[in-house]
C-alpha cells in the first residue's frame, strides 16, 4: 500500500467512526424514553422530545379564569392566563402506569399552601406499610403547594423529591418542582380549567 493510499485509508477510517460516533448519542437519547420508570436510584432518559410551547387554542374555546393543559406523553404542564398575556410551561412527573392515568376536563376546585396527604385507598391496599397521614413538611408527598381538581383523589402539587420530575412516578397526581407549583398557586385561580391529554 502507497503512502497516498493509507493515508486516503486513515482519513475514511477516521470520517467512519466519527460519524458512527456522532450518531450513537441520537440513538441513545431515543432509547426507553417512555418506559416506565420504577426506582428514582436509576439513570433514566427523559422524554424531552415534546417540551415545547402550544397555543392554547386547540384545547379549549377561551381562556376565561386561566387554563391549564398537562400533556403526559411529553410530561409537561401549559398555563395561559385568563387574559393570555402569561404564558408557562413547566416540566411534570405523570402517574406510574396508563391504569393510573386519568385524561379528561376537569377544574380546579381548592388551592393549599402546605398541604397535607392521607394516602387514597387504594394506594393503602398497595402500600399497606404506608402511614395513614403526612402532615406538612419536607416528608409529605405533595410538597409545598396543592391544587385540588374537581376529580376525587386529584391534584396538581409540588415535590420535595426532584428526581420524580420528567417521569412517569406518580400515583396519579401531576407533580411539578416546588418552585413552579409556588408560581402556578400564585396564578391558577378556583375554576381555573384544566385538561389532561
Amino acid at each position: 500500500m502507497t503512502d497516498q493510499n493509507a493515508s486516503r485509508f486513515g482519513r475514511r477510517a477516521f470520517l467512519a467512526s466519527g460519524a458512527a460516533f456522532l450518531s450513537a448519542p441520537a440513538i441513545a437519547q431515543t432509547e426507553n424514553t417512555t418506559e416506565v420508570e420504577r426506582d428514582l436510584d436509576e439513570v433514566v432518559h427523559r422524554n424531552i422530545s415534546s417540551f415545547r410551547a402550544l397555543d392554547w387554542r386547540p384545547y379549549f374555546s377561551n381562556t376565561r379564569n386561566g387554563a391549564i393543559l398537562v400533556d403526559v406523553t411529553s410530561r409537561a404542564l401549559h398555563y395561559w392566563s385568563d387574559d393570555q398575556s402569561v404564558y408557562k410551561l413547566y416540566p411534570s412527573s405523570v402517574p406510574l402506569t396508563e391504569d393510573l392515568t386519568r385524561r379528561g376536563r376537569t377544574k380546579i376546585i381548592r388551592k393549599v399552601e402546605g398541604p397535607s396527604w392521607t394516602p387514597t385507598p387504594a394506594m393503602k391496599k398497595r402500600n399497606p406499610e404506608w402511614p395513614d397521614h403526612v402532615p406538612p413538611g419536607p416528608e409529605n408527598p405533595l410538597g409545598t403547594h396543592a391544587l385540588y381538581l374537581s376529580w376525587t383523589y386529584y391534584r396538581i402539587h409540588g415535590t420535595h423529591d426532584t428526581r420524580k420530575i420528567g417521569r412517569r412516578s406518580s400515583n396519579g397526581c401531576i407533580g411539578l418542582y416546588n418552585e413552579h407549583i409556588s408560581e402556578l398557586f400564585g396564578l391558577a385561580k378556583v375554576g381555573t380549567q384544566v385538561l389532561l391529554i
